[in-house]
């Protein structure tokens, strides 16, 4: 069996749905969809495919059958082995109780702003901002779309959980806003580069006498 964290975050994926019912691939990616699990795991039929091959063959999940549709190709059905069981609870306790950096780009981002001037910082943030409100008023939607269709909330209380990480990071950056806005942060204008330097006309260095 493969350690614990060498279980991608599609395997994660794969074995959750396997956990729940035998399928095959094209149905395991189709139910993901659905959820809109896409937005926390990159997924495509292909990749998917691939996944469930490596888990089979490191004896986490077994095939069942395959059958045929009309013209269609085969497809194999798969089940959750008891060693994928073990794996996958491993896996999500590891992952539920301990923080991991992720390396995410916007606090890098942030952290390297004073390079830009503030007016520029400020219009970015005002872009992300527009970005972001388009992704809750999404995310709300989905909210709506899967309590219409009953689904249990424990299938999908992940999008509540990315809805409070959107309002946080809107209030914070609408915080931060109003500071550059009112002054009450600080800015200095960023050092001119070699190239601007190379453009600005040259100073004159006096009257000869």
């Amino acid at each position: 069996m493969p350690k614990v964290a060498e279980l991608t975050p599609l395997g994660v994926a794969s074995l959750a749905l396997l956990a729940e019912e035998p399928m095959h691939p094209y149905e395991m990616y189709q139910l993901l969809m659905a959820r809109h699990e896409d937005r926390l795991v990159k997924v495509r039929p292909g990749t998917l495919y691939h996944s469930v091959g490596r888990l089979e063959e490191n004896g986490l999940v077994e095939a069942t059958g395959t059958e045929r549709e009309g013209n269609r190709p085969e497809r194999t059905t798969y089940r959750i082995t008891p060693a994928g069981h073990e794996a996958l609870g491993a896996r999500l306790q590891a992952m539920l109780s301990t923080p991991v950096n992720e390396y995410p780009a916007f606090p890098h981002a942030i952290a390297e702003a004073h390079h830009l001037p503030a007016a520029v910082v400020m219009e970015l943030l005002e872009e992300r901002l527009v970005a972001l409100g388009a992704d809750l008023d999404f995310l709300v939607h989905a909210e709506a779309t899967v309590t219409a269709k009953g689904l249990d909330r424990k299938y999908w209380i992940d999008i509540t959980y990315q809805q409070a990480m959107r309002r946080t990071e809107i209030a914070w950056i609408r915080d931060l806003l109003e500071e550059l806005g009112n002054g009450r942060l600080p800015w200095d204008e960023p050092l001119p580069t070699p190239t601007e330097l190379s453009h600005k006309p040259k100073e004159s260095l006096g009257k000869r006498s």
